[in-house]
Formats: structure tokens, sequence, C-alpha cells
């Protein structure tokens, strides 16, 4: 069983014991013809928001946004360029970085601290939850500069070319760093869901094209990329059905504890429910993954009616 089974399994069993989220299973099939699939394509990465086209430095710098691509909990405190997403504010602030100044080092990274990352992101330290998410900046990237000083020389190649063109194997070698071993604990039993190592190899593949550092024969294997808004959509579309309660405090912006029952089961639930329609369309005849699934959902996500259909929940974590 490869690995990406493995998080598909795990999620269905937290679906089957899940108490606080459901997947209506009759809304399922019907969904799954309703989608418009036609409007599924590959996405490309925003070349004026992102510092891609540039070889050896664009490596680094998907490598380098990745590891800091999480803080959506936070985002509601992220002070954000005009018209930009927490996310486009991130990228487009690292891409500045990277044009005036260069690369950042697997040496540079081992030392940045949270005044660093409140330098190049232009936040605001005295506020306390944006010093905490710069605090979690620096230390993602710490163990990322550790880890290729250590493992790989310094070189961002090698980490890439040691996956084999395998994104099971690059999920399996970032994940031996805290901030990508996204894996929760469920009543005992251990649920995987490599969120952010997974859209690495999918935005390493976008980003060069599927050749070179993007080639990974094993894309279609990916599940979705669980965080929060794929199981907002699929809330406001009535897939998955949310506890009164558990639903009452994500509509009055209360934070879900990282890691508790309820988080964890609405990323799994989300997860598995889109592995349920990319079944359902396969049974039809239509050539689909979760990853283009997902792709799909979160555009949908950017549209108005989701974003004033209430909010999403929001954690503060290092995995989304």
């Amino acid at each position: 069983m490869d690995l990406f089974e493995q998080v598909r399994q795990a999620c269905q069993r937290v679906a089957e014991q899940a108490t606080q989220v459901s997947i209506d299973h009759d809304r399922l099939a019907p969904y799954a013809a309703s989608l418009p699939l036609e409007e599924v394509e590959r996405p490309v990465i925003d070349p004026v928001h992102h510092h891609i086209g540039y070889g050896e430095e664009s490596l680094s710098f998907i490598v380098v946004l990745d590891t800091i691509n999480f803080g959506s909990g936070y985002f509601p405190h992220l002070r954000k360029r005009p018209g930009m997403s927490g996310y486009f504010t991130i990228a487009s602030s690292l891409t500045e970085r990277y044009k005036k100044h260069g690369p950042l080092s697997a040496h540079a990274l081992a030392e940045l601290d949270a005044s660093d990352c409140a330098q190049i992101f232009s936040q605001d330290l005295s506020n306390h939850p944006l010093c905490e998410l710069m605090e979690l900046f620096a230390g993602a990237l710490n163990d990322l500069g550790r880890f290729l000083l250590d493992r790989f020389s310094g070189s961002f190649a090698c980490l890439i070319e040691e996956a084999g063109s395998s994104a099971e194997r690059l999920v399996l070698s970032l994940s031996e760093m805290p901030c990508f071993n996204d894996v929760a604990d469920y009543h005992g039993f251990e649920v995987p869901l490599y969120k952010r190592a997974q859209l690495m190899a999918s935005d390493l593949a976008l980003a060069f094209g599927g050749a070179g550092p993007g080639e990974f024969h094993d894309l279609d294997r990916l599940t979705i990329f669980a965080d929060n808004l794929v199981p907002h959509v699929l809330r406001i579309d009535r897939v998955l059905l949310y506890a009164d309660d558990l639903a009452r405090r994500i509509d009055r912006g209360e934070l879900i504890a990282a890691g508790s029952a309820e988080e964890v089961e609405i990323r799994a639930c989300a997860l598995h429910a889109v592995t349920q329609v990319t079944e359902e369309l396969r049974a039809s005849g239509r050539t689909i993954n979760d990853m283009l699934l997902d792709y799909l959902l979160w555009n949908r996500g950017q549209d108005r009616f989701y974003k004033t259909s209430g909010p999403r929940h929001r954690t503060r974590t290092v995995y989304y």
C-alpha cells in the first residue's frame, strides 16, 4: 500500500467514527454530476507573485514558500497587501526578497529569527498573534536550513533529486521535519494528512512544467490538500454536515484547537468525501483525480458566494 492510500484509508476510518462531522452520502452522486469538470484546467503559478522562471533560484523559492505556507488561523491578524489574501501577501513578500537580495541559502535559513521574518513579510511583532506566527515561520525555516545542511550539503536540488521523481518519496523525506510531519492522533490511531508536503510536489510540477525538479511519476496519486477552504466549500454545498455546536463555534469565529477530534474530523472527512466524489466520477467514465478536484473546489471557494456564506474554520497550526 502506498503512502497516499494509507492517507485515504485513515481518513475513511475517521469518517466512519466521526461524531462532529458527517458526509451526506446521498448527495455524493448528484454533487459529482453537478461539478463543472470542463472548467478543471491544470493551474499555473502566477509569475507576478512568485519567483519562477529562474532555475535554481525558483527551486529554492518554491521549497522555502511551501515550508511557510501555513498560518491561515492567524491570517485575520495578518497585515495584508492591498487586494491580496494572506497567502498572496506572503508569496509576494518572499518574491520581493528574492528579486532584491537573491535566494535564501540553507545557511541563511538556519539562522533566521522572528525579527528577520517580520522584516521580510512586513509584519508587526507587537501584535501577539503575528509575533507567534513569525516565530513559527522562523522555526520552520530554521528546520529546513538545518535539514538541507545535514542531509544534502545545503543543496535544494539534492533534496529533490533524492526523491527520484516520486512525490511519495519527497513527502516522506519532508515529513522528517516537524512542520511537515502532518500526522494527527485520533482516538489512538494515526491519521496522516501531509497537506503541505504533497502541495510542494504539486507546486514544483507546476513551476517547472513537469520536468527536471518538477517531474513526478505519481502526482495522480495525491490526495486533496486538506486545509480549511475545501471543507468550507463542501459544508456550504451540503456535502459535509457539522454538529450544531461545532457549526456555531465556527460561525462565531472561535478557534478550533489543532489536533482536536473535531479539527481532525473536518480535514479527514473533507478528504474522504472528495475521494468518494472522484470514485463517482470515474465510475461514470470521467478522467479525474483528487488533486484536480481540489483545484476545482479551491477555486470555487474564491467565489464571492462562498466568501460571504459564513466563515471557514480557523485553527492555529503549522500544517495549513
